[in-house]
């Protein structure tokens, strides 16, 4: 199986940048909740450790949804999947390279800033993670 040709078959990418901003919130909620569960589960003490406790949390979350289903429960809702540019389904490793580069692109935010360029300026909408792992998100099921 390989991914639709953008050129030729547009309707798999389009608004795929506006749907990945949307993602994207649904998924920083659900992290925050996590992790304010993880919060009263050791009793206010990982207070002290907050944004490490949050980027455990975010990166463990990512991995097992995307290696599991293939994507986030924001990209569920937002109808995106995640995909190697050959087509088939990242494995459980990849998963787990595409949630730490995430959260490392948000630590060092220039990069992030040239992921966010590239989304919007690449045939197959790849973010500079998606571009060097080499997967993208696309439509589940194209619209008409």
């Amino acid at each position: 199986m390989t991914l639709p040709n953008p050129e030729l078959q547009p309707e798999f990418y389009r608004d795929v940048p506006l749907k990945r901003v949307l993602a994207w919130g649904v998924d920083m909620i659900v992290t925050l909740a996590l992790t304010l569960v993880g919060l009263v589960l050791t009793l206010f003490i990982s207070a002290f450790f907050f944004p490490v406790l949050f980027a455990t949390v975010s990166i463990g979350y990512r991995t097992v949804m995307l290696a599991r289903y293939g994507a986030t429960l924001g990209m569920m809702l937002t109808a995106l999947k995640w995909r190697h540019v050959d087509g088939r389904a990242p494995d459980a490793m990849m998963a787990l390279g595409y949630s730490a580069m995430h959260a490392g692109m948000w630590t060092v935010f220039p990069l992030q800033i040239a992921s966010m360029v590239m989304i919007l300026i690449s045939p197959y909408r790849q973010g500079l993670h998606d571009f060097m792992l080499g997967t993208t998100m696309l439509h589940r099921v194209a619209p008409e």
